[in-house]
């Protein structure tokens, strides 16, 4: 199952208590106690007459009702009135279904057809224990059916047959999610000034009325934030806007608005990322800080103009979900040894290679953390600065005041540093100055993209740097990807087609079995639920410093880097995948490129 979409209830009481009704017969102290038949207290309570409940009964035959609908379809009570009574009849909590009571990511645990069948609908989940609405509560066999069904233990509350049916054709149908969040979020769920945006979910019942579109703003970051999402997506489309959220790497729908909200859904990011609302013709960029129960969170926000409207991604930029550490990132001890001692070097050129959202800049982050220290002066120039780090001096690249990478380099030169970290060399003017440091008495981290270790050489090499200087700079390469986790609750057991093990050229017993993700409520029925990091580290040997003066091909610096017992990506993701961490087909798929 999915995590909650709102903060529910211990007890959704949708109906008000017995002290704060009174019906025709003017009764303040709550419904009359006793085991009499409900039309009994009714009538005693004042809130029916005997007449009105003979006319019921004879209703309640012919149509099959139970007796409290047949009341209120007849109007001779409301059901805020009917339910204190069921209530303490049967012991069970009652409920008045509406929208706001609702979880739209909890229904799908119960197939409509079991829910018609069974007249139940799922409110919302908590934990283990989901709490269902049920027209028979009483019905311990129904109960049973559905803990089976959504195999979660089932909490049932009281609702009206009627209100259920209702409820199920509302639910069930696409879109209900957005009508939800807009009709139950309230507006000033978000606060915000120059510095920051508070934003909180407040008691289920107690949401009121407020912007449909600053609630689902509100709604979709509050709740990106609790499924661990790395990057929100608002796309246009023809016929309704898409909201996807990248999850363990995968992007994933999670609502459809209507598309007349796209234009102010667009207008409510930017005014919240302080952009131009004005202007829709060009990119733009923006930040926001945000606390989302009680967690700081940063986000980087960018539109881009299409020819169906503008699309906005917002990064998610969550301090309490990342770790700069390095003992802690999963890199074998064997590999942590080599990084830890070309951070030990006094000077000299280290990459980590990568494409984009695969851990380099954590990667870089943590390297820091471990080499920094009062006596050293660490300088970094980044687009943009992801995390603030004490004792760490960070720079903003601007192309608009035309500080870039490669000036603000010479800048930094320029400020006695001890260790300088550029967040990417994107082209040869970055990468000359980079290793120009480096071979002065720098210690110079940076980020390329490529595929693997090697080819960071020959990526240097292509943008015109000269061999000698590369072999002479470059300490070494940390080349890294992040591969998904296989969900513990849907792990099993399988063997693999004899072509996918020739194909990835596996060495071990091809008899052997692996494992993978079935699919389940829990990893939403994608079979992987967490991820993990796999690396490739290339230290600089003599051997391998001749090649690159030589400017030898990729080739030959993978064989010798080979020969020399480097552990290839591939190789990593084989040994991960052989532990039962994650699957084969995740590790070609993400690491297979040879």
């Amino acid at each position: 199952m999915t995590t909650n979409t709102f903060v529910a209830p211990e007890l959704p009481a949708g109906a008000k208590s017995g002290s704060q009704l009174r019906g025709r017969g003017g009764w303040k102290q709550g419904p009359p106690t006793g085991s009499a038949p409900l039309g009994q207290r009714l009538v005693q309570a004042e809130l029916i007459t005997a007449e009105e409940l003979e006319t019921a009964l004879k209703q309640q035959s012919a149509k099959n009702l139970q007796l409290g609908e047949s009341l209120v379809d007849l109007g001779f009570i409301k059901e805020t009135e009917l339910l204190p009574f069921l209530q303490r009849q049967l012991s069970i909590p009652a409920v008045q279904l509406r929208d706001g009571l609702i979880d739209p990511l909890a229904v799908p645990l119960l197939p409509r057809a079991k829910a018609e069948a069974l007249n139940a609908v799922v409110m919302f989940k908590v934990r283990d224990r989901v709490t269902v609405a049920m027209a028979e509560p009483q019905n311990l066999q129904q109960i049973d059916e559905l803990e089976r069904i959504t195999k979660f233990k089932v909490r049932p509350v009281i609702a009206l047959r009627s209100e259920i049916q209702r409820m199920i054709s509302r639910c069930y149908q696409a879109g209900f999610e957005v009508d939800v969040v807009t009709a139950d979020l309230e507006e000033g769920a978000v606060e915000f000034d120059v510095d920051a945006i508070e934003m909180s979910l407040a008691d289920v019942e107690s949401l009121a009325e407020g912007s449909p579109i600053i609630n689902l703003v509100n709604f979709m970051i509050v709740h990106a934030v609790r499924q661990g999402a790395s990057d929100i997506h608002i796309e246009p489309g023809s016929k309704h806007t898409a909201i996807r959220f990248r999850i363990d790497g995968q992007l994933r729908e999670v609502l459809r608005p209507r598309r007349d909200f796209h234009p102010a859904i667009i207008s409510r990011v930017k005014l919240m990322a302080k952009m131009d609302i004005a202007e829709h013709r060009q990119p733009q960029d923006g930040r926001m800080h945000v606390v989302v129960e009680g967690r700081e969170i940063d986000l980087r926000a960018s539109t881009l103009p299409t020819v169906l409207g503008e699309k906005a991604v917002l990064r998610i930029l969550d301090k309490q979900n990342v770790t700069f550490n390095l003992d802690q990132l999963g890199v074998p001890e064997r590999q942590l040894v080599q990084v830890k001692q070309m951070l030990a070097k006094p000077y000299g050129l280290m990459l980590v290679t990568g494409p984009t959202g695969s851990g380099k800049t954590t990667t870089l982050y943590s390297a820091l953390e471990l080499i920094k220290s009062v006596t050293r002066n660490i300088i970094t120039v980044e687009d943009p600065v992801e995390y603030q780090l004490e004792l760490i001096n960070q720079v903003q690249a601007d192309s608009a005041t035309n500080m870039t990478f490669a000036s603000a380099l010479r800048s930094i030169l320029r400020q006695d540093p001890d260790v300088i970290m550029v967040g990417e060399i994107r082209d040869r003017e970055t990468a000359e100055v980079a290793i120009q440091a480096a071979l002065t008495g720098h210690l110079v981290l940076s980020t390329l993209h490529t595929n693997d270790s090697a080819a960071a050489v020959t990526r240097l090499l292509d943008m015109g740097i000269v061999g000698y200087k590369i072999a002479a700079s470059l300490v070494g390469v940390i080349a890294q990807r992040l591969v998904r986790n296989i969900c513990q609750h849907c792990k099993t057991a399988y063997y693999p087609p004899a072509e996918i093990l020739e194909m990835i050229r596996y060495e071990g017993d091809r008899r052997r079995q692996f494992t993978r993700g079935t699919g389940c409520n829990e990893c939403h029925d994608s079979g992987c639920r967490g991820r993990t990091g796999i690396y490739e580290v290339l230290m600089c040997t003599p051997a391998l410093r001749d090649l690159i003066s030589d400017e030898a091909s990729v080739d030959a610096i993978r064989a010798c880097h080979r020969s020399q017992g480097g552990e290839t990506l591939l190789h990593a993701g084989i040994r991960l995948a052989e532990l039962g961490r994650t699957s084969l087909d995740e590790i070609i798929s993400t690491a297979f490129f040879e």
